[in-house]
């Protein structure tokens, strides 16, 4: 990942992304369901929304794609290095796995995503 985050996930933590992946709309759900839940409180939503844009999209290379997808579950996932229940220091660590996932592939999040994202925290 990026050199500021080099902390790899734990097995435990690998199974349960890979579990929630398997099932795409099931995780498209989730992932739209806690992001509604607390997105005016974590500065970095509108990255999380790019970063999901980009890995739903299909011209995005699939290394890009699986590297987002293990960010983003990460993020959905109720196992975590700080629970997200800690007011102030509940999502720093899902900040930093969401920054060095898309510092890894930041020349595949495009405008158009980055638009998307600006749109739909209108919505949300």
């Amino acid at each position: 990942m990026s050199e500021g985050f080099s902390a790899s996930f734990s097995r435990e933590e690998m199974e349960a992304i890979r579990k929630s992946l398997r099932d795409e709309s099931k995780f498209g759900a989730d992932f739209m369901a806690r992001l509604k839940r607390v997105a005016k409180r974590i500065p970095f939503a509108e990255d999380l929304l790019a970063a999901w844009f980009c890995a739903r999209d299909p011209a995005t290379p699939r290394r890009v794609r699986l590297t987002l997808l293990a960010a983003l579950g990460y993020f959905v996932l109720p196992i975590d290095a700080i629970p997200d229940i800690m007011p102030l220091l509940g999502f720093t660590d899902d900040a930093a796995v969401i920054a060095a996932a898309i510092a890894a592939v930041a020349g595949s999040i495009t405008i158009e995503h980055r638009e998307r994202a600006k749109k739909a925290m209108t919505e949300l």
